[in-house]
């Protein structure tokens, strides 16, 4: 789940990072989000944990941060009232002052509710109150329904600002965490009909908790929660929404400026072939997990073939399997493969551990 190493994890993991950028410094006062933050408890002796404060969200007419659930509750560990911190402890010397809590712990939604979300009430003065996020500006307020092919963008602690597109969607996966900051049992969630973004370079460990929106319009799609070297996945935001009770803080529907080089959306599939599809993988998905190797299943579309549907399978790279099927009711397979998604820890350099103390 979390690798040993100096740079972040989904919830990050080592001593302080060299080189920060603006994603990973102390912000001035009030914060804007996308950016480093996370529990001030989310340390073991040797290491210290965090990701990202995603976004901003109301609810009863109180502003919260909206991140994971294993950032911000330390996978259903933390009490409310925990201080969280900007910037997170991977980014302060495993270390915070007072004046570095921006927010508190306030609640979460459990781990297997198949959604990995929490919110944290926002301290006065202390967070922007317009729901600005670094690099995609303040988003929409209005959410969107995740489409294969989709154009996408997300800010977070480690990778900044980046885009791709929808790779899959309705995708069910099985996701690792581990119950403490790099310490303690190692433990599987399934999570079902979930977003995939298939690029190498969406995301990486520090990432978790940001929030995915539209790269053509701002509006929230999905919160950024798991991974592995190939994929990034989140929960629809439909069903974050409504899990919390929360409705997004922002404004009117505008473009997002992605980095030169990112790839351009795909074309949506039509309806008749989205469906041709998702019939295909909900008849088929429960077998193709009986494979200890098959790690998700989802609905996308054939690369070779962009306007026709294909039941896209995730396999874990280096372990045996069995025979996959190259078609499935007549819709054909895809084979995506990738280390172990999980909920942090994914695509780190190779970089000796340093350890840290935490207070």
């Amino acid at each position: 789940m979390r690798k040993m190493i100096l740079l972040v994890a989904t919830m990050f993991l080592a001593s302080v990072a060299f080189g920060q950028t603006a994603f990973q410094v102390r912000q001035t006062r009030p914060i804007s989000l996308g950016t480093t933050g996370g529990n001030v408890n989310d340390h073991s002796r040797a290491f210290c944990c965090s990701g990202t404060l995603g976004s901003l969200v109301t609810k009863g007419g109180v502003q919260y941060i909206l991140s994971n659930n294993h950032v911000l509750a330390r996978s259903d560990s933390a009490t409310v009232g925990e201080d969280i911190s900007q910037p997170g402890l991977v980014d302060s010397g495993c270390s915070v002052t007072a004046n570095d809590t921006v927010a508190d712990f306030s609640e979460a939604s459990p781990l297997g509710s198949n959604v990995d979300a929490a919110l944290a009430q926002v301290r006065s003065g202390d967070v922007t109150t317009t729901g600005d996020i670094l690099a995609v500006g303040v988003p929409s307020s209005t959410i969107a329904n995740a489409t294969v092919g989709r154009g996408v963008a997300k800010a977070g602690r480690t990778t900044g600002l980046t885009c791709a597109s929808i790779g899959s969607v309705n995708t069910n996966v099985s996701v690792q965490y581990q119950a403490g900051c790099n310490q303690g049992k190692k433990f599987t969630v399934a999570y079902t009909n979930q977003v995939a973004i298939n690029s190498s370079t969406f995301s990486a460990g520090g990432d978790s908790g940001s929030l995915i929106v539209t790269s053509d319009t701002a509006q929230p799609v999905a919160l950024l929660f798991a991974g592995s070297s190939t994929t990034t996945i989140g929960n629809p935001i439909t069903d974050v929404a409504s899990a919390l009770g929360v409705t997004f803080v922002g404004g009117t529907t505008h473009s997002v400026t992605c980095p030169a080089g990112a790839a351009a959306p795909l074309a949506a599939l039509s309806p008749a072939e989205f469906h041709r599809a998702l019939t295909a993988k909900e008849g088929h998905w429960q077998e193709l997990f009986r494979d200890a190797a098959v790690q998700g299943v989802g609905v996308g579309a054939d690369p070779a073939n962009p306007t026709q549907g294909a039941v896209i399978i995730y396999v874990e790279q280096g372990r045996a399997h069995g025979p996959i099927p190259t078609e499935l009711d007549g819709v054909k397979t895809v084979v995506v493969l990738s280390d172990r998604f999980r909920a942090s820890g994914w695509n780190e350099p190779n970089t000796a551990p340093k350890s840290c103390s935490s207070k």
